[in-house]
Formats: C-alpha cells, structure tokens, sequence
C-alpha cells in the first residue's frame, strides 16, 4: 500500500495555538502559500524564456533562411533548413491543424490549473517548459499563413534523418521527459512522494 509523504518543512511548535486537525498552523499554511507561489514564479519564468526563445529564433528564420538554402552545422548532420509545418510536432498530422490548435489550447489550460497547486520544483520546469513550448506552436498556429488556428509552425533543426523540428517542439519533449522521471520516481506537483 502506498503511503504520501509531504516534502515540505514541520512546524516549529506543533503545540501552537492555531493548530489545525492534521497539526498544521496558520503560519505552515502561509509558509506553504509562499512556496506555491515561487514554484509558479519557476513556471511561468521558465515558460517566458522557452516562449522567447523560439519566437526569437523563428523571427530570425522567416527574415534570413525561408527560401534560401540550408546552413549546414555540423556537415549534413546537422543542418538549418527553413520549412512550414501545418501538422503536430516533426511534422506529423498535416490534415488536423485545427485539432491540433485546440489541444495545444487545452494543454495550456490544464498547465494553469495544475499551477495552483504546484509545490514542486522540478514539476515547475517540467510543466514552464510545456507551457512555453506549446505557446510557442500555438502562437505560430494562430497569426502565421494560411489562417487562424490553420498557420503553418516554423520549423528549422534538421538532424540527418530525422524530421525536422524547432524549439518549441523541443521544450515539449523535453518537459515531457521530465514528466515521465518524474513520475516514474513517485514525485507529485504538490511535493507529495509516494513510497511503495
């Protein structure tokens, strides 16, 4: 049977006045607040830098790379190409850009209503870089050609084979690699462990 253990500070005088059924007082409420709070504070900075970032770089791919040819980095391992993606992440899906605007619309929802209860650190980059991630796609989805919520992501990393991506896509996937370690260690975004 598992068993929850909090990853959060005892109280100093479980004896206190104030104290609630399950020993804790109003100041571990308030200290507990503060912590919720700068964990959403690592989120949304997280997010804004990963957001940032990939609108940065795709500016300066649509301005200096669309229609010309590839930069190679590292030979033809590695190139910078400039190509449009209608479909989902490494260009999958190109018939269900509508579909795939409303999900990214939805994962960003569903990131907001976890953040209320985000006590965790490493939950806070994971989910800052899901949130940035998807902002980035969705952001390209919405204002970029043919239309809205059917604009075609800006993509430009081109690994020998393999599809090409950006770095919203790569904010994603890392997240979500983060994720899966993260729950795969028992870890909960309210700082909860769970020990077998």
């Amino acid at each position: 049977m598992a068993e929850a253990e909090r990853i959060i500070g005892t109280p100093d005088n479980p004896e206190a006045e104030g104290t609630d059924e399950g020993g804790s007082t109003a100041a571990d409420a308030a200290v507990n607040a503060g912590r919720g709070k700068r964990k959403v504070l690592v989120l949304l900075s997280v997010a804004v830098v990963a957001y940032l970032l990939d609108l940065v770089t795709k500016m300066i791919v649509v301005a200096k790379l669309e229609h010309q040819p590839p930069i190679d980095i590292i030979g033809d391992w590695l190139q910078f190409r400039a190509i449009r993606n209608a479909g989902a992440a490494f260009g999958f899906g190109e018939a269900f850009t509508v579909i795939f605007t409303i999900i990214a619309a939805g994962v960003i929802v569903v990131i907001f209503r976890l953040a209320r209860k985000l006590y965790s650190l490493p939950w806070a980059i994971a989910l800052g870089l899901l949130l940035g991630g998807a902002l980035g796609n969705l952001t390209d989805r919405l204002f970029r050609a043919p239309g809205v919520f059917e604009g075609a992501v800006v993509d430009f990393i081109a690994p020998k084979h393999f599809a090409v991506f950006n770095l919203a896509d790569s904010a994603i996937v890392c997240g979500g690699i983060l994720i899966v370690i993260l729950s795969f260690k028992g870890l909960d975004p309210d700082g909860t462990v769970h020990k077998d």
